[in-house]
């Protein structure tokens, strides 16, 4: 049997009686499987958590869930899922770790005897070791030569500038720092969050990863508190602390950038620019830590935080680099643990819709941080914590990526990676953040969101409750991880939901409405700022719904667009629409026809559609879900019809993003301004940088690399023309790449 997870030095207090029924709220205390079998109750020393499943029993254990992880073996085209999957997907119960804190000292809490245990037995490695380690490495001191022999500078004056490098880079984590985090968040989630639940079996999962082999973890980034809550959730659970991938930015932080050097965190230039020295250090820094299993290594694929809620598209270079020592067969695997968390309430929410809308980011600065010292008096809700199943990237590659070609140069000869390698990262990536998307909670003001931004100006709360209990089984029914609130009727859940978000929404006189205050206050421009201040915030939320509704309702708007029942004309749509919003949302590349059959099972399975061999039709109550679907999403369709009409009518000449923004943001105004459109979304800078992005991808832009950044030439011809596809003028002439 796995050793049990022991999160307490002491033992637990005494906690009132309280029913033990299995929820997802984590109202009853979590059990092992086979522990419950059994009848045995679990081991809580030290020694439990040393015993003999370490190695063999874990082994097996993680073997069992990676090979239920991983993805065929196939090349592109792999299932990512399978109906079973959509119709029988069960997941783990949550546990709040708030419960406890509450009921027991801080000080004694981040005080406790914190012995983690990690890879294979090794000792913690002190962080000058690494430095050192790294600094005396082939691959940098090959890398060194080779810039003193082009440069014609000593080998000793460029090692200075590495040691620099590492200097800024290195984190220094002490575990007087982590303790003092450890009290002082406490202090502060306990005073901004109603609960913090976790899967406690993910945890187990994660214990018995860390020991066996190398561990990347891979949350998803919404805030700024994601990576302080998995530092304080694997603390909780004494497990070893991650060391942290952070922005240079920190560093300008006075006293906290150093603290959070103290914690684990190691700091990265936004970007490398060439720089080959900066770009072998890092890279040997980040291998040296993984290869030897100092700490699991911890970086968000999407690069920065989300300021929309969808997850962005993935960036390539960190998990490049924690995949080589595989490839080279410096260790034998890699755990990659795709982690999902999914806030009731961002901290961030109302900056985040400033942004949005061109107003700059704030520079993170210590007197910045003390001045949001304000929300703590403020309600955030709940976080839901999912740690997913660790995936083998051994098993990920099996079949699939020959390492041959790495035996054929020494390792410390830097190498580009082959296209096939390159391929397969993409795909690991992409994979990665559909297992973050399907382990996102979402709580009964997503579906309230998505309700209200349909109705608006205002709602008959009634009604509300109404669509909103409909909307609650349409998404369960195609998948969605839903935490309703227990014991809690229709009513008092979406009450609860207004309660928590009335900085958004307010029920007046029986009707919900936008908490807009003082829209009607000063000139036509600040009203319409302000009322799409209030649309962008909501949105927030409702975009954490549409990844669950994307496939479904992209055919759903593709049977509107194509007004035939021929499923090949529906498909032909459906793929043109997937290829523009590829930046928009997260679809497994290579796989259309797969994301169209998904689209057509769910919509058939709810009975909105029936279909055969060479037609697919709404059925006579299809209509309303059809409608609804295609609603969810007009914003962004009408949104990039706005932004492909100002490319075809007013950009003439080469432009640079930094033109293109305010350029579309003021042709959008202008419209709204006049009356002749309601699409606030397209006044959001990310939607408009994705239907840049979509046009470079079509060929009806082209993208060159210039000194000083990017310039995008536009082909007015073939704007026109997808607009055209997109107002349905004209229809899609795209051949059908399988038979349907």
């Amino acid at each position: 049997m796995a050793p049990p997870i022991v999160r307490r030095s002491r033992p637990p207090p005494r906690l009132p009686q309280r029913a033990r029924q299995p929820s997802r709220g984590g109202a009853g205390r979590w059990v092992p499987r086979e522990v419950a079998a059994a009848g045995r109750p679990l081991r809580r020393g030290r020694a439990a958590e040393r015993g003999a499943g370490r190695r063999g029993g874990a082994r097996n254990t993680m073997a069992a869930a990676t090979a239920a992880a991983a993805p065929g073996r196939g090349r592109r085209g792999a299932p990512m899922y399978s109906q079973k999957e959509l119709t029988s997907k069960k997941r783990d119960e949550f546990e709040d770790i708030l419960e406890e804190r509450r009921l027991s000292s801080d000080l004694r809490y981040a005080m406790k005897c914190y012995t983690p245990v990690i890879y294979k037995g090794l000792s913690p490695c002190k962080p000058n070791a690494i430095k050192s380690a790294v600094l005396q490495s082939e691959q940098v001191q090959y890398v060194i030569k080779q810039l003193a022999k082009e440069m014609g500078e000593s080998p000793d004056i460029i090692q200075e500038e590495a040691m620099e490098i590492l200097d800024e880079m290195g984190h220094n984590m002490q575990l007087g720092a982590v303790r003092f985090f450890a009290f002082t968040l406490s202090k502060i989630f306990k005073q901004l969050f109603q609960r913090v639940c976790v899967n406690e079996e993910g945890m187990q999962r994660l214990q018995h990863a860390i020991q066996e082999h190398p561990v990347v973890l891979l949350p998803s980034h919404r805030s700024y508190i994601d990576f302080l809550m998995l530092s304080y959730l694997l603390y909780t659970y004494d497990l070893a602390l991650p060391v942290i991938a952070a922005g240079i930015d920190f560093l300008g932080m006075k006293i906290v950038g150093e603290l959070l050097r103290r914690a684990g965190a190691f700091f990265m230039r936004r970007s490398f620019g060439g720089n080959r020295l900066y770009w072998a250090v890092f890279a040997e820094y980040v291998k040296t830590m993984l290869r030897n299993g100092y700490a699991p290594v911890e970086f968000f694929l999407e690069g920065t935080r989300s300021r929309t809620a969808k997850t962005l598209t993935p960036k390539f270079g960190l998990l490049s680099i924690v995949m080589e020592p595989f490839f080279k067969r410096e260790v034998f695997d890699t755990y990659l643990v795709p982690i999902s968390i999914s806030y009731e309430r961002i901290l961030e929410e109302s900056l985040y819709a400033y942004e949005l809308l061109g107003v700059p980011k704030p520079k993170e600065s210590t007197s910045g941080l003390l001045k949001a010292r304000r929300i703590l008096s403020d309600n955030f809700g709940t976080i839901h914590i999912y740690i997913g199943q660790p995936v083998s990237l051994r098993t990920l590659a099996s079949g699939r990526i020959s390492r041959c070609p790495y035996n054929l140069v020494p390792r410390h000869l830097p190498q580009k990676p082959s296209e096939d390698i390159q391929e397969f990262v993409s795909d690991v990536a992409y994979k990665m953040e559909l297992l973050q998307i399907e382990n996102m909670v979402l709580s009964p003001w997503v579906l309230v969101a998505a309700v209200l931004l349909q109705n608006l100006p205002a709602m008959d709360f009634e009604l509300l409750i109404e669509k909103t209990l409909w909307l609650k089984g349409l998404t369960q029914t195609f998948g969605g991880f839903i935490e309703w609130p227990d014991n809690l009727c229709a009513k008092k859940a979406i009450m609860s939901g207004l309660t928590l978000h009335s900085n958004i929404a307010r029920l007046v006189d029986g009707h919900v409405v936008l908490n807009d205050k003082g829209v009607e206050d000063g000139g036509v421009g600040e009203i319409v700022f302000k009322h799409a201040l209030a649309i962008l915030t909501c949105a927030t939320y409702r975009n954490q719904l549409l990844n669950v509704f994307v496939r479904p309702s992209l055919v759903a708007i593709a049977l509107q667009m194509t007004r035939s029942f021929r499923k090949e004309e529906v498909y032909n749509y459906f793929s043109f629409l997937r290829d523009v919003f590829s930046d928009e949302f997260i679809f497994f590349p290579g796989i259309s026809l797969k994301d169209f059959e998904e689209g057509c099972f769910l919509l058939t399975k709810c009975d909105a559609i029936q279909t055969n061999q060479q037609e697919i039709y709404p059925t006579n109550k299809g209509g309303v879900i059809v409608s609804f679907l295609s609603a969810m999403f007009r914003p962004f369709v009408e949104g990039y019809q706005l932004i492909f009409r100002y490319l075809s009518k007013e950009a003439k000449e080469a432009f640079t993003e930094k033109q293109f923004i305010p350029g579309v943001r003021n042709f959008v105004f202008q419209l709204l301004e006049k009356g002749n459109t309601q699409c606030y979304e397209a006044l959001s800078s990310d939607m408009q940088k994705n239907a840049l992005a979509a046009l470079v991808l079509l060929g009806a832009v082209k993208k060159e690399k210039m000194s000083n950044g990017f310039t995008y030439n536009v082909n007015q011809e073939a704007v026109n023309k997808i607009l055209d596809m997109f107002d349905a003028r004209i229809p899609v002439q795209k051949p059908v790449a399988a038979r349907l």
